[in-house]
């Protein structure tokens, strides 16, 4: 091969080198990904239940995916940001999310250098969520007891047996056949809006008989009773905003 061949093909080979880098340092940014809400879910403060409930976000909601941590990922929304569980999301086209490895269904995936992101998946840029500390038990001061003293031996005194009264107890759940998040009421126990349970119940565990008023609408509008225990409410499934137990 003469000189000028060999010079001719090494410019080609630099030239090549110098067009490759300036397309990787010139690439864009990595993008969010679409995401859509399969139901009612709360917006966290971090990657885990044991984080604060920010807001509460509305079923068939589209929002952009930024990151996925474990089971949870960071999106934004119109109305803010924050963590939600990954089990409440689908994909662009509505394709079904690994909840155990949500990020490879947004286009994310993790290799031994950190995260890295597929380039073209979404519109909006990626946005970086706060780095979240998980909340640190507050410091107790310490305790100071008193000097022991000496027992003080009195009569016995006989004392007529305490007779505990007997209340009943309902239990709502976040999901159909009792399963999910759910909290407890007692008899005589009312609530004109739910707040954070509102259009949240889909099932009722009732084992003592009560009387209890579910309503679709707050201040008691549109109600229907239950004395037994319902496994599905129908067409109230995740429709209640307020109840009230007798």
């Amino acid at each position: 091969m003469n000189r000028t061949t060999r010079k001719m093909l090494l410019n080609l080979a630099t030239g090549i080198a110098v067009a490759a880098t300036a397309a990787l340092v010139f690439l864009p940014s990595a993008q969010a990904a679409p995401g859509t809400l399969t139901s009612n879910v709360n917006v966290r403060s971090g990657p885990g239940t044991n984080y604060g409930v920010v807001d509460t976000a509305r079923r068939g909601e589209v929002v952009d995916v930024q990151q996925c941590q474990g089971s949870w990922c960071y999106i934004t929304r119109r109305n803010g940001v924050g963590w939600v569980s990954a089990s409440y999301l689908a994909a662009q086209g509505g394709q079904p999310v690994n909840p155990t490895q949500p990020g490879i269904s947004f286009g994310f995936s993790t290799g031994p250098n950190g995260p890295t992101f597929n380039f073209g998946v979404g519109q909006q840029p990626q946005v970086q969520p706060p780095v979240v500390q998980p909340p640190r038990p507050p410091v107790q001061p310490p305790v100071i007891r008193p000097p022991v003293q000496p027992p003080v031996i009195r009569p016995p005194v006989v004392q007529p047996p305490v007779v505990q009264p007997v209340y009943g107890e309902v239990c709502f759940y976040e999901r159909a056949n009792y399963r999910g998040e759910s909290f407890c009421a007692s008899s005589g126990d009312n609530y004109r809006n739910l707040n954070n349970w509102t259009d949240r119940i889909s099932s009722i565990e009732n084992r003592s008989g009560l009387q209890v008023q579910v309503c679709a609408e707050a201040n008691y509008v549109d109600c229907r009773t239950y004395t037994t225990s319902a496994s599905s409410l129908g067409d109230f499934d995740d429709s209640i905003i307020s109840i009230r137990i007798r």
